[in-house]
């Protein structure tokens, strides 16, 4: 019987990991034939493993998917080692480049321009593709938003009947603008009726028209006609300038008895801008104001509404008020002269009001008329002491006399006003809310 020859021995695999079945003592593999280096395998990029490199496929070695490269250690050459057969796929279009293209062609123009940056920026840091649509959105957003702001900067969305000092918001819910108000209305402002520049202006656009028995903080005493109103706008200082001088007038006129203007209420002048002359507003308001606190009541005391006893007495001391409450600043030992030349003032202030409370024809009650005569005996007595200021040698001593005379005849001045139903500085104006 013939055996078989065995079996030739198949060629050695170079790639194949080494047999250590036999253990250690096993005879070595022989060694594997030289190949020709135009027929040299390719070798791994990489020091192999252990256990063999073959049984390790690149993906698993990278951690990548297969197809896609994955990255070299730094200082190793290329980001990608490309393995035989492997063709790369094209990078991904950048998310951002696409949209700053869309909204740009939409005239969204200010949201093509942040995606235009952020798709430049995100392009040049992952190697993106997208770079000439991310370039045309910045364009078309940068064009459209430089066309945007110059619109809105054109655009006119004050109200036909500026403010003092420029445009106007929009009105609050019912309120009027300021020049719609009239002699006798009260008001107080509404939150973003008016604006200030920090410097005590104030630019008042809207104000809310309220019944002067219920809480306001301001009330209307008229209007007066400011000079050159045919012409051209004179300018804001001289408008200001004019505006005091018409309103003091104003103002007097409508509250003759100062003591009905409670504390914190002063004289203010809503005077036109160059924009308000130009549409016809060429007149000044004139108003008595808390900006802090709101009152109730009214502070009219004008000759409407007076009776002929109170509107003598007002008119007999108003003269002597005035004077009385403008002093010289400063103390009397710095301002002698000035100190004089007001006690002068005073004399013939204090003069003139005894003169009128005691006239013939006065209309006084027949209960007012012993008080009435008293307090003109009183302020003819001081009328002594403000001459005496005047030309003594000493001046602070005599104007510290004249002034306790007046104070001394205070109680009688409150006797008479309390007879005549005037106003004693505890009237319902001066409740605050």
């Amino acid at each position: 019987m013939t055996r078989a020859p065995p079996a030739p021995a198949a060629p050695a695999d170079p790639w194949a990991a080494p047999d250590l079945s036999a253990g250690p003592s096993a005879a070595p593999a022989p060694a594997p034939r030289a190949v020709p280096p135009s027929a040299a395998p390719p070798q791994p990029p990489y020091p192999l493993p252990a256990g063999g490199w073959a049984s390790v496929t690149p993906a698993a070695r990278s951690g990548f998917p297969p197809g896609h490269p994955y990255a070299q250690p730094p200082g190793q050459g290329p980001a990608a080692v490309p393995f035989p057969g492997f063709v790369p796929g094209p990078a991904p279009t950048n998310g951002f480049a696409v949209g700053s293209l869309v909204t740009g062609l939409l005239l969204v123009a200010p949201v093509a321009l942040v995606f235009g940056i952020l798709a430049l920026v995100q392009i040049n840091r992952r190697k993106e593709r997208g770079s000439g649509m991310a370039v045309t959105g910045l364009v078309l957003g940068t064009v459209g938003t430089v066309l945007l702001v110059l619109a809105l900067g054109a655009a006119d969305f004050g109200s036909a009947r500026a403010g003092r000092f420029g445009g106007a918001p929009k009105a609050p819910a019912g309120s009027v603008h300021w020049s719609d108000l009239k002699a006798g209305d009260c008001y107080d402002s509404p939150g973003g009726g008016s604006t200030s520049d920090g410097n005590g202006d104030e630019t008042v656009y809207w104000v809310h028209r309220v019944a002067c028995a219920e809480p306001h903080n301001g009330e209307v005493a008229g209007t007066a006609d400011l000079p050159g109103r045919d012409g051209g706008y004179p300018g804001e200082s001289e408008v200001r300038d004019s505006a005091g001088r018409l309103c003091r007038q104003v103002l007097d006129g409508y509250a003759l008895d100062q003591w009905v203007l409670p504390d914190g209420m002063d004289d203010v002048y809503l005077y036109p801008t160059a924009r308000n002359w130009e549409s016809g507003a060429r007149y000044v308001t004139c108003a008595y104001e808390d900006r802090e606190e709101q009152h109730r009541g009214t502070v009219r005391t004008d000759r409407s509404s007076l009776t002929a006893p109170q509107l003598a007495y007002l008119e007999a001391v108003r003269s002597f008020n005035d004077v009385y409450l403008d002093p010289p600043a400063g103390a009397v030992s710095e301002s002698e002269a000035e100190y004089r030349a007001w006690a002068r003032r005073m004399a013939a202030a204090s003069r003139a009001q005894a003169a009128a409370l005691g006239g013939p024809s006065a209309p006084w009650p027949a209960d007012v008329q012993p008080k009435i005569a008293k307090l003109a005996e009183a302020t003819s007595q001081a009328a002594a002491a403000w001459d005496a200021a005047a030309s003594g040698g000493d001046v602070a001593g005599d104007v510290r006399r004249a002034r306790a005379l007046v104070a001394k005849s205070a109680p009688t001045a409150l006797e008479v006003r309390r007879g005549l139903g005037l106003s004693t500085g505890e009237q319902v104006p001066d409740l605050r809310v």
